[in-house]
């Protein structure tokens, strides 16, 4: 197959204070196998980075754009306004603290182009991190009982009967569908993600894959595990540098997702258990680890969050991708993920 035969991809990535990172991730972009796919464009959109991470980009061989935003808009934003600028049949969104392994990309292009993945609309690789371990890539759809369970401890105690959201290694060994994947590598039907209206721009930050997902789900479309699609893994290099503004946007992210999908009775126990029960004891851990930098986070996101059950209102449903919509501006230093 020819070149201009090949199934065409868009690569978005949002970046944030990211440093080498970011040049490391391009870098294995443009150095992956390629006889799967055709990359035709990749869209970096910075939110408004400090440390010159987005900087000389362009001596890399890719068909690369930067965009860059005057402030942080949020990653849900920032992915539907990079998504905007391809038209590429499929979408892969990609953190910047993510290598590729040299086939990563022609086996979850490959996979998602095949003639006998019609059902499929997003596709996961798996996550590992330098030394080869591999990380937790999948999760299921967020149910009151799991936050319950997690909060008291109870899927530490029961695992079995008590199963967590996030999918372990044991349990993920091989490729197969599931109810989510991780959003540092989540390629997509462009058809799909722009019928779905793009990312909900409600979540700034976290939990606007697993938002995409569930609804890919309602419209008749799975997620699948690829198991042999590896991608290294740092995780948390924007957000490990804001504790708290991390940790609330988790929680209001969380919480989001339980007012547009899950019963309207089941919400106000979720900001109580998440009040009472959560917060509290995460607060008990740091401390008694003399985790003072944990602690003043959790006291950070634990007001951001009692302000925010009290004065936000249910928002409009999600707009056209890249239209511009987003949320009210974050604190000043909230990571893009």
């Amino acid at each position: 197959m020819s070149q201009s035969e090949l199934p065409r991809l868009d690569i978005v990535v949002v970046n944030w204070n990211t440093g080498r990172c970011l040049h490391r991730c391009l870098d294995s972009i443009a150095t992956a196998r390629s006889s799967a796919y055709a990359l035709a464009r990749v869209i970096v959109v910075d939110n408004a980075s400090a440390d010159g991470s987005a900087d000389g980009l362009h001596d890399l061989a890719l068909p690369l754009r930067t965009l860059r935003n005057a402030h942080n808009r949020g990653f849900a934003a920032a992915c539907n306004q990079g998504a905007h600028e391809g038209n590429a049949p499929f979408v892969l969104f990609l953190n910047p603290d993510t290598r590729l392994h040299p086939d990563a990309l022609d086996r979850a292009v490959g996979f998602l182009a095949g003639p006998h993945t019609a059902s499929v609309g997003i596709c996961g690789g798996q996550m590992v991190k330098d030394d080869g371990t591999l990380q937790e890539s999948c999760a299921r759809f967020p149910r009151l009982s799991m936050v319950v369970a997690r909060a008291c401890g109870l899927s530490r105690l029961f695992p079995r009967l008590m199963p967590r959201q996030w999918m372990s290694v044991r349990e993920v060994d091989d490729s197969r569908p599931v109810d989510q994947v991780i959003g540092a590598f989540f390629l997509v039907r462009r058809p799909l993600f722009e019928e779905l209206g793009g990312f909900d721009e409600r979540f700034f930050l976290y939990y606007e894959e697993v938002d995409l997902a569930y609804r890919a789900r309602q419209a008749g479309f799975l997620s699948y595990h690829l198991a042999d699609a590896r991608v290294r893994h740092v995780g948390g290099v924007s957000s490990a540098q804001v504790l708290g503004p991390r940790l609330f946007h988790s929680l209001r992210g969380r919480t989001e997702f339980a007012r547009l999908h899950w019963q309207r009775a089941q919400v106000p126990a979720l900001v109580g258990v998440t009040l009472a029960v959560e917060l509290p004891c995460r607060a008990v851990f740091a401390l008694a680890r003399a985790r003072w930098n944990e602690l003043r986070g959790v006291a950070f996101a634990a007001r951001r969050y009692a302000a925010y059950v009290r004065w936000s209102r249910p928002a409009d449903p999600p707009t056209a991708p890249g239209s511009g919509s987003s949320p009210a501006a974050p604190p000043a230093g909230t990571p893009c993920r």
